[in-house]
């Protein structure tokens, strides 16, 4: 497998992120949802995704 520097490094961000909150998964997304608020960047909601039905016959 190539090991790609991009995403190495990104994993290796995400493990220091872990480690700051104790891997605890609660506490990763409650602060990740902080730093969502607190961005100056606007947040994305697509809504509800549509459910494919299948075609009755």
């Amino acid at each position: 497998m190539i090991k790609d520097p991009i995403v190495e490094e990104i994993r290796q961000h995400r493990r220091a992120h872990a480690a700051e909150h104790e891997n605890d998964l609660g506490r990763i997304v409650q602060a990740l949802r902080k730093r969502e608020r607190e961005s100056d960047r606007p947040v994305l909601n697509p809504g509800p995704k549509k459910l494919l039905l299948p075609i009755e016959r």
